[in-house]
């Protein structure tokens, strides 16, 4: 990465409530700073990890007014936490489980909590099962509806047979899948995405999660009607709520937002210009707008 990816954090292992080794990053946590403050709970994407974070986390930890104490997870499968041998297991009620259990390890007990994509889709689990954890709530380019197109584009970018023969082909893998939405990129940028998202196995620049996720995508039937978490939705009602949408997000729509927006009063909503799904938070204005809503809470 452009910002060394590597240091700057704690590493914590935790394990989860049927044993399996979770991993999980600490930011700013030996700065006294930041013991006063609600810490912030990073959740990543489908197939992402905690390298999508370390930058805003480096930011927000560092920070020469309001430092901030930063965890950002692993989720089972993914990173440097453990492969699941229960394929099943790759699902929002177990993981959400898993992020209760990382909370409860690191005596944290109520968290500002940033969920980008399936991260929140876990917020919306946990807002509805364990709300008082949740001082407040940031979504990254999610919502309670899902569109059919933004999944699609998902499944299929996640199950195409090209592997990267090297770092170079990575990054050009990444912007044949995300060039059109992510317009705003730079050079620096997309390198920085392929180190987040591939790793080194055996001597080859492999993706950096269980393929047995990217195989549950391939049964997801979008011709079927596709269930909404609207009820879910409803339990944020009380919780201090920021949206983040990319400009060019095909996975949470314009009328979605609005709709969230009405049935949420008091949420705050940020447009990620020349980003698609998911946005990367530690670009443009966006950490700005992040810091803003976090001054509020």
């Amino acid at each position: 990465m452009s910002s060394d990816d590597e240091s700057g954090f704690i590493v914590r292992t935790i394990s989860a409530p049927d044993g399996l080794r979770l991993y999980a990053r600490d930011y700013g946590r030996a700065d006294l700073a930041t013991s006063s403050l609600p810490p912030i709970v990073c959740l990543p994407g489908l197939t992402r990890n905690s390298r999508d974070f370390h930058q805003l986390a480096l930011l927000l930890s560092r920070d020469s007014i309001v430092p901030r104490r930063v965890i950002a997870l692993d989720a089972r499968g993914r990173g440097l936490s453990a492969w699941d041998d229960d394929k099943s297991h790759y699902n929002l009620v177990v993981e959400a489980q898993d992020v209760l259990a990382t909370c409860a390890a690191l005596n944290i007990p109520k968290a500002i909590f940033i969920g980008t994509s399936r991260g929140g889709l876990i917020l919306h689990v946990l807002a509805a099962s364990q709300p008082d954890i949740l001082k407040a709530v940031i979504l990254n380019d999610v919502g309670p509806v899902l569109e059919k197109e933004g999944l699609g584009d998902i499944r299929d970018y996640l199950n195409r047979d090209r592997k990267p023969a090297d770092w170079n082909d990575a990054i050009e893998i990444l912007q044949e899948n995300h060039g059109r939405a992510f317009t705003t990129l730079t050079g620096d940028d997309w390198r920085d995405m392929a180190r987040a998202i591939y790793t080194v196995a055996d001597g080859k620049v492999v993706a950096d999660f269980d393929p047995a996720i990217a195989a549950q995508m391939k049964s997801l039937d979008l011709e079927a009607p596709l269930p909404d978490l609207w009820p879910q939705f409803e339990a944020f009602q009380n919780i201090p709520l920021m949206v983040i949408r990319g400009e060019n997000s095909k996975l949470l729509t314009t009328a979605t937002l609005k709709e969230m927006a009405r049935r949420h009063p008091g949420m705050t909503t940020k447009i990620a210009g020349g980003q698609g799904h998911a946005p990367i938070l530690h670009l443009g204005d966006v950490p700005t707008a992040i810091q803003d809503f976090l001054a509020t809470v």
